[in-house]
């Protein structure tokens, strides 16, 4: 059935016929450099049980990557294939995902005295989340290399983006999300047609979980780091801000943090930039933020540790950001360390007052985690981290319309008698 469905959901051209080869060549271990074929399925290192990277030929990539190339190709990330990792077009999947706008934040901008604040808004993406690009490019690769079935443990975003890409692939999807996860997302996920199983406890118990039943099972494990492929759909997000941004870089990022696949990614995609000529050795300051009751990653950082230990009693608002502990922990730390950023906390009122003012001042309905971004801009401009002069880019993940729990409740809006003579809480409200 795949393979019926894949030449008509596919992406092959750029726009003018041609068709835009991948210049992959093969993984390695990021913790101990054994290397392997990239035509295999694969979860994480064999001997070490590392995460694996995927690596290109970018002296070929050079011939067809280049800004001159760009202007017939589809905005999504597929127009970056030649450092993306599936090589047949047929298939790659796609549902419209990448192409998200940044967004000029001219009042919040003003209000906080800073020269430029960019808003990439990722809730454009299809299922309201950048969860979208990595489960893309995942979903794709599983299917190129025989996938049958996927699976994966989730917070409640990536669930939904893999139920989505699954039903575009047309095989089976089986998620496993913390019992408390907002219902609108399990529906969404039921929706595309996904087995979803709450799980009594967190994503790190619907982790392992997952890591049985797939072996049982023959299921694809995607998980967080687990697979290689879902942090090259990620880093699409920094090189269409670098083009965004007419081929430069911010002064700054903030990037709200669970597994941290998004933060690699970018990271990896200023490397590949660079080596293609197309950045220069200055790359962006990355600053990962966490809520106050779920912080391995910024606690690790300050205490100049190269690891995060697991987090006990995870609290918070935000799901996607109730992470006790990632596979990751070394390449993000080490990226927002070689950076020379740094990692914030901020409370869940904080976060939630975050939603409330983009709202307010931008127009923008954003989740819980991307409300928790502009949380840490107030605390890095407050503590003098940030300077007015600093071009900084909020990397607002996902929607607010998946969080309706979060929102301001529609009973308190007046209800008003077309026949009435005297509008009292209209006057109240217009005065």
């Amino acid at each position: 059935m795949v393979a019926s469905l894949l030449p008509k959901v596919g992406y092959n051209a750029p726009g003018n016929g041609a068709v835009v080869e991948s210049a992959l060549t093969h993984l390695s271990c990021t913790a101990c450099g054994t290397e392997l074929a990239a035509d295999e399925l694969h979860g994480t290192c064999p001997c070490c049980g590392g995460v694996l990277a995927a690596h290109y030929d970018l002296e070929r990539a050079r011939r067809t990557f280049h800004p001159d190339r760009f202007g017939a190709r589809p905005w999504n990330l597929w127009r970056y294939a030649e450092l993306l990792p599936v090589r047949d077009p047929r298939f790659r999947l796609t549902l419209g995902e990448g192409g998200t706008p940044l967004l000029a934040a001219e009042r919040l901008a003003r209000d906080l005295g800073l020269r430029q604040l960019w808003l990439k808004d990722e809730s454009r993406n299809p299922t309201g989340s950048f969860k979208a690009r990595g489960l893309a490019v995942a979903v794709s690769r599983a299917v190129e290399l025989g996938a049958q079935a996927v699976a994966l443990p989730s917070a409640g975003n990536a669930a939904a983006a893999l139920s989505a890409y699954a039903a575009r692939a047309g095989i089976p999807a089986y998620v496993f999300v913390p019992a408390d996860t907002p219902r609108t997302i399990l529906a969404e996920c039921l929706a595309y047609g996904a087995h979803v199983y709450r799980v009594r406890g967190l994503i790190t118990d619907c982790g392992r979980l997952v890591r049985r039943l797939a072996v049982e099972r023959g299921w694809v494990d995607l998980s967080t780091l687990r697979e290689p492929y879902r942090a090259e759909g990620k880093k699409t997000m920094g090189i269409e801000l670098v083009e965004q941004l007419g081929w430069r870089i911010p002064d700054v990022i903030v990037y709200p943090t669970g597994g941290g696949t998004g933060i690699v990614g970018m990271w990896k995609a200023f490397s590949e930039l660079e080596m293609l000529g197309l950045l220069g050795p200055e790359w962006p300051r990355l600053v990962l933020v966490q809520p106050e009751g779920c912080a391995p990653l910024v606690r690790a950082f300050h205490e100049g540790v190269s690891t995060a230990a697991p987090w006990e009693h995870a609290t918070t608002v935000a799901p996607g950001l109730r992470v006790p502990m990632t596979i990751g922990d070394r390449l993000v730390l080490d990226a927002v360390r070689r950076s020379g950023g740094t990692a914030v906390t901020v409370s869940d009122a904080a976060l939630l007052e975050g939603m409330r003012l983009l709202a307010r001042t931008e127009g923008l309905l954003v989740s819980p985690e991307a409300g928790a971004t502009l949380a840490a801009l107030l605390t890095l401009r407050d503590s003098g981290w940030l300077t007015p002069a600093d071009e900084v880019v909020l990397f607002l993940t996902g929607s607010g319309l998946k969080h309706p729990e979060l929102l301001p409740d529609a009973e308190n809006c007046p209800v008003l008698d077309p026949d009435e003579l005297e509008f009292t809480a209209l006057n109240r409200e217009t005065r």
